[in-house]
């Protein structure tokens, strides 16, 4: 799968199928907002996956010389079920080389993505469908990214990582802004 991918795509993990992650590049290099970074994405997969969504969401990874530090978006819901994912992929995927120690990896600073890493993206909620794949999200991420010009976090982004204790897939958002 990995040298099927497109550009700017690669598998960082995917050793189960209950969590992926894959690194993404924004390929326009108009846009200075996202020039020269990769992000890392984490895909969890339940076991009603394709039928479910994967949540799916940024997570920072920083250089040992300072402190690591992933999404701070934990779950304690209980209105989702068990994660024993059962993503079938055609073929089974061969690992990118895990990132150098000297490399980080930002949560990227979009309108529609949160500083703990959390994606509002219909596509990962109610715009869902089991044709979708790990791909073509990442490649509906690297898109979104794309095509962005504002350099801000959402409205509240502050306040909403303060009070969220939710999983992502747990998190009903209201989609109302298609200009970025």
């Amino acid at each position: 799968m990995q040298s099927s991918l497109p550009p700017g795509i690669s598998i960082v993990k995917a050793e189960n199928f209950e969590e992926w992650q894959m690194d993404i590049r924004v390929l326009d290099d108009s846009n200075p907002l996202y020039l020269n970074e990769t992000y890392r994405l984490k895909f969890t997969f339940s076991k009603n996956y394709p039928i479910e969504a994967p949540e799916v969401q940024f997570i920072s990874i920083q250089p040992p010389s300072t402190s690591t530090s992933t999404s701070t978006s934990t779950s304690t819901s209980t209105s989702t079920s068990a994660t024993t994912p059962a993503p079938t992929p055609t073929t089974t995927p061969t690992p990118a080389p895990t990132t150098p120690a000297s490399t980080s990896r930002p949560i990227p600073i979009h309108p529609h993505i949160y500083s703990n890493g959390i994606i509002c993206l219909d596509l990962l909620g109610s715009a869902w469908s089991p044709v979708q794949t790990v791909e073509s999200v990442c490649m509906s991420i690297q898109s979104m990214l794309a095509g962005n010009t504002k350099n801000e976090r959402p409205p509240g982004d502050e306040e909403f990582v303060a009070r969220n204790r939710q999983r992502p897939r747990d998190i009903r958002f209201f989609y109302d802004d298609s200009t970025v």
